[in-house]
């Protein structure tokens, strides 16, 4: 039938491949929002996002990156939505759960006791940067050693290498 094994050799992987790329009809359901959203925040279940590497912090329109410059906020979404932080100059929980505020797929809700839990926090993805907009108003505005951290907050982080 075949004049030469070279002839066999290719016939027959062209008989596998046709057979390897059988279609058994089974096709992964879309993401819904909800999962693209906790994927925006914990990638594949755990990111880390830093100021160092090019983020910056502004506190009404006064920038602030000094205070912040060693900040890590890492983000999981299993076994559950948890959260640590460090170096979040008394504004920042060392850790804790998150969840999306009731109604929205843009904003998370950070427990804890310290400034920025339990306020709306919006966020926004692009690429390797996620930014968090956020405001702490009197009388939650607690005053710290450098002064109250009352104020409208805008991180950019960076996803850490």
């Amino acid at each position: 039938m075949f004049k030469s094994p070279m002839r066999s050799i290719l016939a027959l992987c062209a008989i596998l491949l046709v057979f390897s790329c059988k279609d058994d009809g089974e096709v992964d359901p879309p993401k819904t929002p909800e999962e693209l959203a906790i994927q925006d925040l914990t990638g594949s279940g755990t990111l880390t996002w830093v100021i160092a590497g090019g983020g910056s912090v502004t506190r009404d329109g006064r920038n602030e990156t000094n205070i912040y410059q060693t900040f890590e906020l890492t983000l999981n979404s299993a076994p559950g939505k948890t959260y640590t932080s460090i170096n979040g100059a008394d504004l920042f929980d060392s850790g804790g759960s998150w969840a999306f505020v009731t109604g929205s797929l843009d904003k998370i809700i950070l427990d804890g006791s310290k400034p920025a839990s339990k306020i709306p926090i919006s966020f926004t993805r692009t690429g390797d940067n996620l930014i968090l907009t956020f405001s702490i108003v009197a009388p939650s505005g607690r005053t710290i050693p450098n002064g109250a951290v009352a104020g409208n907050y805008t991180f950019t982080l960076r996803k850490k290498a």
